[in-house]
C-alpha cells in the first residue's frame, strides 16, 4: 500500500535514515534490493520501499494465530513507525487514505 510522505519528512528517510527506523521499531532490518524488510511481533515480514520524496510502499504479512496481546502490541508498534516514518499520525493518514478514495486515486 503507498502511503505519503509528509513534507520536510523525507530528510529523515535518506541514506540509512528509514532502515534504522525500522531497526529501532523492530529490533532488526536487511537490505533486499531497493526494498527493507524486516519482521516484529505478529507480523511476520514488513516490506518498505521509497517511491519518490512524497511516496512509500509497504506491505505486511500477519501471523493470523498471534495472540490478542501480541497483535494489539505490533498494531501499536506500527502504527508508532508508520507515524515515525510518514510524519503523518493515524488518524491523519486515515483520513488521506478517504480523501483519495473518494476522489477515485486508489
Amino acid at each position: 500500500m503507498d502511503y505519503d510522505i509528509k513534507k520536510g519528512n523525507y530528510g529523515n528517510l535518506e541514506g540509512d535514515g528509514l532502515m534504522k527506523m525500522m531497526e529501532a521499531a523492530f529490533g532488526s532490518a536487511k537490505k533486499e534490493g531497493d526494498v527493507l524488510v524486516s519482521s516484529y511481533g505478529a507480523m511476520t515480514r514488513i516490506e518498505v520501499r521509497l517511491i519518490s520524496k512524497t511516496s512509500m510502499d509497504i506491505s505486511a504479512t500477519s501471523d493470523k494465530n498471534a495472540s490478542p496481546d501480541l497483535a494489539a502490541d505490533t498494531i501499536k508498534k506500527w502504527n508508532e513507525f508508520l507515524e515515525q516514518a510518514t510524519g503523518f499520525t493515524s488518524k491523519e493518514r486515515r483520513n488521506r487514505l478517504q480523501k483519495k478514495a473518494k476522489e477515485g486515486k486508489l
